[in-house]
């Protein structure tokens, strides 16, 4: 079953993007801390993040810069290949949902698929 669940803070506003066929897609970064057993050492992994349609322009109207939320979704791979020839990947969590998570000042509201 691809499942993922994070909790972290958004590393910058979401940017919105309209297609031509009418879609939407919000992207934007989620950073998630976590402990270093071997470094004894907080260290901090950074996921990249997509919503599409409604849920897009919800997530890029709520979501800004520092908000603690947590983000429901799958993973999925990108591929491309450079003009030089390299080819490239990169995870991106394809979200459904999200929830606001931190204090008061961070908004309490959770959003529906």
């Amino acid at each position: 079953m691809n499942s993922v669940i994070i909790v972290g803070r958004a590393g910058q506003d979401p940017e919105i993007k309209y297609f031509e066929s009418g879609k939407s897609r919000t992207t934007f970064s989620v950073a998630v801390d976590r402990w270093n057993a071997k470094t004894k050492a907080r260290e901090t992994d950074w996921f990249n993040i997509q919503f599409w349609d409604k849920k897009a322009e919800s997530a890029a109207e709520w979501i800004k810069k520092g908000t603690m939320v947590a983000i429901e979704g799958k993973i999925a791979i990108s591929k491309w290949q450079t003009p030089e020839g390299e080819m490239n990947e990169r995870y991106i969590i394809n979200a459904t949902n999200y929830s606001f998570t931190g204090s008061k000042a961070d908004t309490t509201q959770t959003v529906e698929a």
